[in-house]
C-alpha cells in the first residue's frame, strides 16, 4: 500500500501516539530488585492467581476491565531469586526509584515538557493477568511538551512514569503462565496530543520521540523494551487505540490499514442503512445439525455443546466483505466471538463449506426465518460459552449498523488489527495510598546531548566518517563507546570493535549479546594498555559470549590472548632483520614492508602492530 491509496485529508484522518520505553535502571520502580531478566525454567517457585475488577472511587466499573473479567482463567506466575513480594503482592510497595525519576526529567526537557508540581502515583486497573495486584501504578510526571516533523509541530500532552507489567510465556490449560522478571521495570509513557495527519508523519513523530529517548544512554534496547500504541480515528469513524505496535516501520502501515478499515465499515454503515438492517435475539438452532459431517460443530455437538445462530437482516453479502488485507467483517464476528471462549465463527456469506452442506444452510436459514437479504452466523461450543460467545457477535453486529465502534484493537505482523476489548474509560483510574507523593526536582538534571548532536561531534572530535559515527551513536552501545574513549580508548578502535566487530562476530553465529557492558569496556582497556593485541579482540569478544561469569582480564589469561612482552616482540625484530640483513643493507627503509609482515608473522598476531612497527624501523635503522 502506498500513501496514494487513501486521501487523508479528505477522510479526516486523526491520530496521536502512546510510545512505551523501558528504563536501564539498576533497580525497579517500587523495589530494590534489579531489572534482569530471567529464563522460565531458572524461576525458583510460582503461584496462581485468580483476578476480579474493583469499582473506582465513584463506585464506577470500567467496561475494559469487565469485559475482562468475563473470561474465567487461572493466572500463574514465576518467581526468580531476582524478584521479591512487592512483585508479588505480598509486600507494600517501595518509595519510587531516584534513578528512575531523574532519567524520566531528563526526557521531560528534552521533550520541551513542564514538571507536574507533585507527582502522585495512581492505580490503573488491569485484570489481564499482567499484573499481580490486578492494577499497574502510573504517576504523571510532566505535561504540556512539544516536538517537530515535517508537517508541523506535535504535541506531547503528558508523561508518565509506570512499572512495566508481567511477561506473558504462554498459555496453559487453566489461562496464562506470567514471569515476574519484568514486572516492576521502570517504563515511561509518552502521549502525544492528536496532531498527526498522515501515516508517514505518525512514523516520523515516533522516530523523533525514539531519537530523544535513546539520546539519554539510559533506555533498555533491543525487541520488547519499546512499543507504540497507536490512536487513529476519521471523520465518520471512531477512536481506536491499537497496542503492541513492535517496530517503527510498522507504524505507518499500521495507521494506513487502519484508514481503510474505518471507510469499509463506514460504507458498509452505509449500505446497512439503504437495507433497513437490524440484528435479531439469537436463538438455539442445534436440531439443524444433528447428524452433521461438519466436524468443527460435530466435535462440539458430541461433548454436550450446543449451536447458537443469529439473524442479521440485511447483512447478506457483507459479513464477507474485505475490510483489510485478508480481513472481514466475518473477521471481526469471529474477534469477539473468540474473545468470550468459542473458537471462531461460521456465517452464510461463506457456507457451505467446512463440512456444513447446503441442505444445512436452507435448513438454518429456515430455522431463524432468514429472507434472501439476510445473513446467518453461528457459533458451536459448550453450551455457555456457545451463548456468551453468540450474544457477543450479535452486539458487534449492531454496533456495524451504527458504523466504527470505539474499541482497543491489538497489531498484528502483516500491519492489520484484531479486537482486543472496549476503550478503557476514566473508571480504571485511582489513588496509590502506598507510595508517598513526590515533587519533581529538574533543578540539577542535565540536558542530554542529542543524537544528532552526537553524530556531528564524533566526526568533528574522534574522526569517524559519518556513516560510522552514526552507527555508534544510534547503536545500543553508545554509552559504552563513550566510557571507553573517555577512559582514553583510541575512538576507532572503540567504534570499530562495538560496531564492525560485533557484527561480524554475529553473523559468525556468536552470542554477543551475553556480553556485558562491563565486559565490553573491559576489553578495550585491555587493549589500550597494550595487554590485548587489537588483533585479538574479536577472539576476546567471542570467548566472553561463552564465559559470562568471567572478567575481560580472566578471560584474556584462559584464552592465552594476551600479546607479546616488548622484550618478545624486540627480540622476534631482530632475528627477522638478521635473517634478511643483505635485503636492509641494500635497501634500507624500503625493505620495511615487506619484514613488517614477516614479523607479524614470527608473533603469531601476538603483538600489537604499532609496538612491531616502532620496534622494526628501530633495528633497521640500526643497521641501514
Amino acid at each position: 500500500m502506498s500513501e496514494r491509496d487513501h486521501d487523508y485529508e479528505d477522510a479526516g484522518l486523526v491520530a496521536g501516539l502512546e510510545i512505551h520505553q523501558q528504563l536501564d535502571t539498576a533497580t525497579k520502580l517500587f523495589c530494590d530488585c534489579p531489572t534482569e531478566l530471567r529464563e522460565p525454567e531458572e524461576s525458583s517457585r510460582r503461584f496462581t492467581r485468580y483476578l476480579h475488577p474493583t469499582r473506582s472511587e465513584l463506585g464506577e466499573l470500567d467496561d475494559a476491565a469487565l469485559e475482562e473479567s468475563r473470561v474465567d482463567r487461572e493466572f500463574e506466575y514465576l518467581a526468580y531469586d531476582t524478584t521479591c513480594l512487592v512483585e508479588e503482592d505480598e509486600e507494600p510497595p517501595h518509595r519510587l526509584d531516584e534513578e528512575a525519576m531523574e532519567t524520566t526529567l531528563e526526557i521531560a526537557q528534552l521533550l520541551d515538557a513542564r514538571p507536574v508540581d507533585q507527582a502522585n502515583v495512581m492505580r490503573k486497573l488491569v485484570v489481564d493477568g499482567s499484573n499481580t495486584s490486578g492494577f499497574q501504578r502510573s504517576t504523571l510526571i510532566a505535561t504540556d511538551g512539544e516536538i517537530e516533523t515535517e508537517k508541523g509541530s506535535v504535541g506531547i500532552e503528558d508523561l508518565l512514569l509506570e512499572e512495566e507489567s508481567a511477561k506473558r510465556v504462554e498459555e496453559t490449560e487453566e489461562g496464562v503462565r506470567y514471569s515476574l522478571d519484568r514486572l516492576g521495570i521502570p517504563l515511561v509513557e509518552i502521549g502525544t496530543s492528536p496532531d498527526i495527519r498522515s501515516p508517514a508523519q505518525a512514523r516520523e513523530a515516533a522516530e523523533r520521540i525514539g531519537m530523544l529517548l535513546r539520546s539519554t544512554g539510559k533506555v533498555k534496547r533491543g525487541l520488547g523494551t519499546i512499543r507504540q500504541d497507536v490512536n487513529v480515528s476519521i471523520a465518520e469513524g471512531a477512536r481506536v487505540e491499537i497496542k503492541g505496535v513492535q517496530s517503527l516501520d510498522d507504524i505507518d502501515d499500521i495507521v494506513r490499514t487502519e484508514v481503510g478499515r474505518q471507510l469499509e465499515l463506514v460504507a458498509i454503515r452505509d449500505e446497512l442503512a439503504e437495507r433497513n438492517a437490524a440484528v435479531d435475539q439469537p436463538e438455539d438452532v442445534t436440531e439443524v445439525f444433528e447428524g452433521t459431517d461438519s466436524g468443527v460443530i460435530g466435535g462440539a455437538l458430541s461433548s454436550g455443546g450446543s449451536v447458537m445462530g443469529v439473524r442479521l437482516r440485511g447483512f447478506d453479502g457483507l459479513v464477507g466483505r474485505e475490510i483489510a488485507p485478508d480481513r472481514r467483517l466475518g473477521t471481526e464476528l469471529s474477534d469477539h466471538a473468540k474473545r468470550h471462549g468459542a473458537g471462531g465463527i461460521f456465517h452464510t456469506d461463506e457456507l457451505p463449506a467446512y463440512g456444513v452442506t447446503e441442505g444445512e444452510v436452507a435448513d438454518l436459514r429456515e430455522a431463524v426465518d432468514a429472507e434472501p437479504e439476510d445473513a446467518v452466523a453461528i457459533v458451536a461450543d459448550s453450551g455457555e460459552t456457545a451463548r456468551t460467545a453468540i450474544g457477543a457477535v450479535a452486539d458487534r453486529a449492531r454496533a456495524a449498523v451504527a458504523g466504527v465502534p470505539e474499541e482497543t484493537r491489538g497489531a498484528n505482523d502483516d500491519g492489520t488489527t484484531r479486537y482486543l476489548r472496549p476503550l478503557p474509560g476514566a473508571a480504571r483510574m485511582y489513588p496509590e495510598t502506598d507510595v508517598p507523593p513526590v515533587k519533581p526536582d529538574r533543578s540539577e538534571v542535565e540536558t542530554p546531548e542529542l543524537l544528532t548532536e552526537k553524530v556531528g561531534r564524533y566526526e568533528r572530535e574522534y574522526d569517524l566518517d559519518r556513516g560510522l559515527a552514526e552507527q555508534v551513536a544510534y547503536g545500543r552501545r553508545m554509552p559504552v563507546f563513550e566510557r571507553a574513549v573517555g577512559e582514553g580508548v583510541d575512538p576507532t578502535l572503540a567504534a570499530t570493535t562495538l560496531e564492525s566487530t560485533v557484527t561480524e562476530l554475529r553473523r559468525d553465529g556468536v552470542a554477543i549479546e551475553n556480553v556485558s557492558e562491563e565486559q565490553f569496556a573491559g576489553a578495550l582497556a585491555l587493549a589500550r594498555d597494550d595487554d590485548l593485541p587489537t588483533g585479538n579482540v574479536g577472539d576476546l569478544l567471542s570467548a566472553l559470549a561463552d564465559a559470562s561469569e568471567l572478567t575481560a582480564r580472566e578471560a584474556v589469561e584462559r584464552e592465552d590472548l594476551g600479546g607479546a612482552s616488548e622484550d618478545e616482540v624486540r627480540e622476534a625484530v631482530r632475528e627477522v632483520v638478521e635473517r634478511n640483513e643483505e635485503q636492509v643493507h641494500e635497501e634500507g627503509m624500503g625493505a620495511f614492508s615487506g619484514l613488517m609482515g614477516e614479523a607479524m608473522g614470527a608473533l603469531g598476531g601476538q603483538a600489537d602492530g604499532e609496538a612491531v612497527s616502532a620496534a622494526l624501523r628501530e633495528e633497521i635503522q640500526k643497521r641501514s
